[in-house]
């Protein structure tokens, strides 16, 4: 008889297993650490407070007094789930109202809401690319791209993050192809925190006919003087042909959108699986994300978007003083600075990265800790990032564990 493999050896055996052994042997494992208080600037982990410098609560409306009524209204009408998927029975006014805000804000023909970020990336690409079209990737985009595009079975041509003259020869090779062809790139970088440089990258589509999507996950709530995005900080919505936008960051909640031509909106809404077969989102995500939309919309969107950005600079700087690696601003058309509300340090070394990350944790500050595969080797970086709820003192008493932490572990 044929010899079987055993299909879970791999999980007995893979590369992590003895740095994830010796990691939780030391306590040094830095994921699945537990939250035990609402997020905010200061936050209770583990038993202590610490200044919370890994969350993607950019606008610290999680926590805010409207975003929460509405959740809670949310739940008292629909109750707890809608037990359906939005083709059946999973469609309410709070899912209605929502796409129009959001098309309105984003100023495209129409949106539809996913029930999570990552199924808004994957239902879109999913269904919009086939196996003889041709997808051109940043290599900085996010797993959720690659794996809508991986299940669409279009070709693929990745390019070297943020290298333009390698997009211009996958658009030149990609003539060739056949089909349609799709170029999808991130308006924020999740892990370096860094801007795609858009200007050329929408030139070199119009160049060569092809199609762009921007994924605004972090964008949306943070860059643009309605917080639109990065489409919006480089006045070109309107040379972008498909946004997407996710709730789990600035706005408060848990799901994400598609904003873009009423066709293609409407074409997904009867074709894109990841929509159809899941189940709607609780009300109360659904009422949270609708609320924070409107606060957004609201005069008070600048205020929150201007805090926001001005905490990340003042981070930024103030770890650059420290000598510490960081992400450079970006220098606009008229010499202004473009920061993001993710402020990474760059490491290198995976366990360096891990132990500092460690010790900064003890010291009283959180943060998230990225290594290979979720950046190349050699690349590990601890991702920081800020909230417009965050005080210039949170932010001192984050800079002086650095200094501290760092001049101990002889990093600065």
């Amino acid at each position: 008889m044929p010899t079987v493999t055993d299909l879970f050896e791999k999980a007995r055996t893979h590369e992590r297993l003895e740095q994830l052994q010796a990691a939780r042997e030391h306590d040094l494992l830095p994921f699945f650490r537990l939250i035990e208080s609402e997020a905010g600037p200061l936050m209770e982990v583990e038993g202590r407070e610490r200044v919370m410098l890994g969350s993607n609560n950019y606008l610290g409306l999680t926590g805010d007094p409207r975003v929460k009524e509405a959740a809670r209204d949310a739940l008292e009408v629909y109750g707890t789930g809608l037990t359906g998927s939005r083709l059946l029975n999973g469609t309410t006014p709070l899912h209605l109202e929502l796409e129009r805000e959001i098309a309105e804000w984003m100023r495209t023909d129409d949106a539809i809401v996913f029930t999570t970020g990552y199924q808004a990336n994957v239902g879109v690409l999913s269904t919009i690319l086939a196996p003889g079209d041709t997808v051109i990737c940043d290599s900085g985009d996010h797993a959720s791209i690659m794996d809508g595009v991986m299940m669409s079975r279009a070709r693929l041509r990745p390019f070297r993050h943020n290298r333009l003259d390698k997009l211009a020869q996958m658009l030149e090779r990609a003539a060739d192809d056949g089909g349609g062809v799709l170029v999808v790139v991130d308006g924020v970088y999740s892990m370096e925190g860094d801007v795609c440089d858009l200007p050329p990258i929408v030139e070199l589509c119009r160049q060569h006919g092809a199609r762009l999507m921007v994924d605004e996950a972090h964008g949306v709530g943070v860059l643009g003087a309605r917080g639109a995005g990065a489409c919006e900080a480089f006045g070109l919505e309107d040379e972008v042909d498909l946004r997407m936008g996710t709730f789990s960051k600035s706005l408060a909640s848990c799901g994400g959108f598609i904003a873009g031509p009423a066709d293609v909106i409407e074409f997904l809404r009867i074709q894109s699986r990841a929509f159809l077969f899941t189940a709607s989102a609780v009300p109360a995500a659904t009422g949270a994300a609708l609320a924070a939309v409107k606060i957004c919309r609201s005069e008070e969107g600048p205020k929150l978007f201007a805090k926001v950005l001005e905490n990340a600079r003042y981070l930024n700087r103030g770890l650059h003083s420290l000598g510490y690696d960081v992400v450079d601003p970006v220098r606009m058309a008229d010499g202004s600075e473009m920061f993001t509300s993710v402020v990474p340090v760059r490491i290198g070394d995976d366990w360096q990265a891990v132990l500092f990350w460690k010790a900064l944790y003890d010291a009283g500050v959180y943060s998230n800790v990225a290594i290979h595969p979720a950046v190349p080797h050699g690349h590990a970086l601890l991702r920081t990032s800020v909230m417009a709820t965050h005080e210039r003192e949170h932010l001192d008493r984050a800079l002086e564990i650095f200094e501290r932490v760092g001049r101990e572990a002889q990093l600065i």
